[in-house]
């Protein structure tokens, strides 16, 4: 059973398979061999099923949404179940199927009396998949199906319907659908609901029988919970360690697998692996539970040597008689280094995950630690805990033998450098994992990634907001430092006004000397500048208020956090990192201007004969010299 568990268990990890039936795959693989699946409650789940239950008098429709493996059939199959389907019905290939449910005519009545004359029949219909079952882009569509969606658009909007929906669909696939229908009213008007609905992130709208849940919108770091917790309590990792006869065994003190299932086990590895996936979605970057099951599964089993990169209970001997053990380190495997490049940058885990450049960025005193830790007395003791201690991913022969062929340069074979630099690529992935909390300063952890400051980022701004305390000021100054030089296009060091500047007749050139407003940054007049949390979608805001009611909010991803800072420190960014960041905050200046505007529509202006410029220019110090201009007509 123990090896019917590592078997079962590639079928979440990076293998050939057909994504449109992956629950159902996943469900029919469980049964066969007598495996209980993984699962865990998704945040969505409760909602989901209460809009169907039998307590609710005035049941609506529901639509999810969301990207490949949200988990939009699961949550379609715990509907199902709830309402008491027939499980064979449910494991049919059919994307569409029907069940009758009663509810009360009065939800005063209810619950507790079988007085049938108190319940009304309600036909639910299931689509679980809406692309599966609408017809292909340019294909005619089915009669029976095309008036099914002019029923369901005419039930959004009729009171007194007896019947409901269910629809699973990914993003863009519902819009796509519904524009392709035959013109109605109700076609019409269930099109810009769903528009809507899309785009102002709700989950309903009034007057609309419908609930809305958009699946991405769930925090990546919230499934990773709630999946690391299910995937390393799974029974059959005990029953593994129970079948132990012999080092060399399959879930031996040898065997990798073993030794990735513990290490995915320990806090700081969950910890920093957490991090990673919130600050993807502090980045915009949604990761599908399918995707984190892909993760978890592949950081375990992973290898590059063995079929289809997972290993099989067969492979554990092999690899350990092979002495290719170190080929298996989680800390490779996390970020798909078993797999081909081409098959790692196709999976949108590896993709994302790739973006934080972790092994390939570094700092001099983590290089100096990995090169010269082994005799360097200020090293010593980190190199033997991180690095020599560790003997299952630390450094080997191997790695002693090229560390001294790069320093001394003694190899003829011109592989060899580059070999021991994939080997410190490995190791710095290895100490982003081992590095303790404790030592995060010391070592600058977060160097070890492209957004330097995304640790503070996480702690000092996202925690610090979500506890409902400010923002510290240096790091709001910080960011306002960054802002003004963005806006201005010049090195200007002032950090307790906004700058508002133009060209003339072009706000965003690159160099701005116009001077138009300077907004105070602390609270005068009603004017200032905040770091605020918005807790309807998570995000943090950057706001810039003019007055109590006429602001404008800017959503301050992480990228765009390290971008800012960095410009206020370094004064620069490559045009690689900063171009889409760049044209975000020129697009956030034009709203600050007409926010500007607006507040001057509104207030009285004398009249007068002769028009007012302020030129801004800076002293050799970087502080701010505006310079007023009075042209006559």
């Amino acid at each position: 059973m123990s090896a019917q568990w590592l078997k079962f268990l590639r079928h979440y990890g990076p293998v050939a398979r057909n994504d449109n039936m992956y629950d159902e795959t996943i469900q029919r693989a469980a049964r066969r061999q007598g495996i209980v699946p993984i699962e865990f409650e998704h945040p969505y789940e409760v909602r989901i099923v209460n809009c169907f239950n039998q307590a609710v008098a005035d049941p609506v429709s529901v639509i999810l949404t969301g990207t490949a493996g949200d988990g939009k059939t699961h949550l379609c199959r715990q509907v199902w179940e709830a309402l008491r389907g027939d499980a064979d019905d449910w494991e049919s290939d059919s994307p569409y199927l029907t069940i009758r449910f009663h509810y009360p005519k009065d939800r005063k009545k209810w619950p507790g009396s079988e007085e049938p004359s108190l319940y009304r029949s309600v036909k639910i219909h299931f689509i679980r998949d809406l692309s599966g079952w609408a017809p292909q882009q340019g294909a005619e569509w089915d009669v029976a199906k095309e008036e099914l969606l002019h029923k369901f658009c005419q039930s959004l909007f009729n009171p007194d319907t007896d019947e409901i929906f269910l629809i699973a669909t990914n993003d863009g696939q519902l819009i796509e659908s519904f524009r392709r229908l035959k013109d109605t009213e109700d076609v019409k008007r269930a099109r810009k609901v769903f528009e809507d609905l899309l785009v102002e992130d709700r989950q309903e709208q009034p007057g609309v029988r419908l609930k809305f849940f958009n699946l991405s919108r769930a925090s990546s770091a919230e499934l990773f919970d709630r999946a690391v917790e299910k995937f390393l309590s799974h029974q059959g990792w005990d029953e593994l360690v129970q079948g132990v006869s012999g080092e060399n065994d399959l879930f031996g003190p040898k065997c990798p697998i073993r030794r990735n299932y513990e290490l995915l086990g320990t806090p700081l590895v969950k910890a920093r692996l957490r991090s990673l996936l919130e600050l993807c979605d502090r980045n915009g970057l949604h990761v599908p539970v399918r995707q984190i099951l892909l993760l978890l599964t592949n950081a375990v089993l992973g290898h590059p040597d063995v079929s289809q990169h997972l290993m099989l209970p067969s492979d554990v001997p092999k690899v350990i008689s092979a002495g290719t053990v170190s080929k298996a380190s989680l800390y490779n495997n996390i970020f798909g280094a078993n797999l081909s490049d081409i098959r790692r940058q196709s999976i949108t885990i590896f993709d994302f995950l790739e973006r934080f450049q972790i092994g390939y960025e570094t700092s001099n005193r983590v290089d100096n630690l990995l090169i010269f830790g082994e005799d360097d007395e200020n090293f010593g003791i980190y190199f033997d805990t991180f690095i020599k201690q560790d003997t299952f991913y630390g450094a080997d022969e191997r790695f002693y033998a090229a560390k001294r062929e790069y320093i001394e340069g003694t190899s003829e074979d011109d592989a060899k450098p580059n070999e021991f630099l994939h080997m410190l690529v490995a190791q710095r992935r290895g100490l982003f994992f081992k590095i303790p909390k404790e030592a995060e300063l010391e070592f600058n952890l977060w160097e070890l990634t492209v957004f330097k400051f995304a640790g503070e980022y996480l702690k000092e701004v996202v925690g610090v907001l979500q506890g409902g305390a400010a923002v510290k000021r240096p790091l709001a100054s910080r960011l306002v430092k960054g802002l003004n030089r963005v806006f201005t296009g010049m090195l200007i060091n002032s950090d307790r006004e906004l700058y508002l500047a133009t060209s003339g007749n072009y706000s965003q050139a690159k160099v701005s000397r116009i001077l138009l407003e300077r907004v105070s940054v602390e609270p005068s007049k009603g004017e200032k500048v905040v770091l605020r949390f918005d807790p309807t979608n998570g995000r943090v805001l950057l706001s810039v208020f003019f007055t109590p009611g006429n602001f404008v909010d800017f959503n301050l991803t992480l990228i765009r956090y390290e971008f800012l800072s960095r410009i206020a420190v370094e004064g620069a960014l490559p045009a690689s990192f900063s171009k889409e960041c760049y044209e975000d905050l020129l697009a956030f200046k034009s709203r600050l201007i007409a926010a500007y505007s607006q507040r001057q529509a509104n207030e009285e202006v004398p009249a007068g004969s002769t028009i007012s410029l302020t030129l801004l220019s800076l002293t050799e110090q970087g502080t701010p010299d505006p310079r007023a201009v009075e042209i006559v007509p």
